[in-house]
């Protein structure tokens, strides 16, 4: 991170703290009242975190700011944006991911669905480096600060007042990168994850019909945005309408899934697989 970056993200959380101290809030009340993260408002004040623009917006009316000083501090985020696109390597851009991660990181429900790759907040290391690796023009430095900023924006799972709903289809379990070893490790996470309290994991069996064929995956934060995801981009869509339909097919696909002992046994099931194909594949 450049340095110019680096000064411009303190003097933004500067800026939001001295507002804060001028309200009477205390950063929990803060957190509390723009339906985000007492971590997010921390980081954010302390320079480690540029928040989204839907975040930076959320806390400007939490403090209940005038027109004039919230495009104030948009110009501060703005500014930090400008910093950060100086610093990008030529070389090559940051592979895509971001968007889904900024995203659900301000977000107090996430509803995700994937028919192919796995969500990104169940992503393990290795499984985000082959996700991140797979994008055009991806670097090796690129790849490494991705991989990293996705474990760490991994953490809003175990915070309370969270809620994260994922759907998955059976083929997701199947469709593998790298060897066996790695979807042993990878799958042993999901059993992990399953077991958390803010947490739903459900899949839909091959043996049952999907109620509509998937084209593609997409992420829901709270009811506000969507996050829609391709082969080759991401595009975030805050459009009340569009929001409104993935949430209707959702909810007809999580209807489809199966959860709790039956999904722990199936990702047991599969592990066994994933361990008779190594066995196989080794020399």
């Amino acid at each position: 991170m450049g340095s110019e970056r680096r000064e411009r993200m303190r003097a933004l959380g500067m800026r939001l703290r001295e507002l804060r101290t001028e309200a009477g809030l205390t950063g929990a009340v803060l957190a509390q009242r723009a339906h985000v993260g007492q971590p997010t408002v921390s980081k954010v004040e302390n320079g480690r975190m540029v928040p989204s623009l839907d975040v930076l917006d959320r806390l400007s009316r939490a403090l209940g700011l005038d027109e004039s000083t919230a495009h104030e501090v948009r110009g501060l985020l703005a500014a930090v944006a400008t910093a950060a696109d100086a610093d990008q390597p030529e070389d090559g851009a940051a592979p895509a991911g971001a968007a889904v991660d900024d995203e659900v990181r301000s977000a107090r429900l996430v509803r995700s669905f994937q028919c192919v790759v796995l969500p990104a907040m169940l992503q393990s290391a290795e499984y985000a480096r082959h996700v991140f690796e797979s994008a055009r023009d991806a670097t090796p430095e690129s790849v490494g600060r991705a991989v990293a900023a996705r474990v760490e924006r991994q953490s809003v799972l175990y915070e309370p007042g969270r809620e994260s709903v994922f759907v998955l289809t059976e083929a997701v379990l199947r469709t593998w990168p790298g060897t066996p070893a790695l979807m042993l490790a990878q799958l042993d996470r999901l059993l992990a994850v399953e077991s958390l309290s803010t947490v739903r994991l459900g899949v839909i069996p091959w043996r049952r019909p999907v109620p509509v064929l998937p084209r593609h995956g997409f992420t829901l934060c709270d009811r506000r945005a969507v996050v829609v995801e391709t082969f080759s981009t991401e595009r975030v869509s805050v459009d009340s309408a569009e929001v409104a339909s993935y949430e209707e097919t959702f909810g007809r696909f999580e209807r489809a899934a199966v959860f709790g002992g039956d999904v722990r046994e199936l990702l047991l099931q599969v592990m066994k697989e994933f361990r008779d194909l190594g066995d196989t594949l080794t020399p």
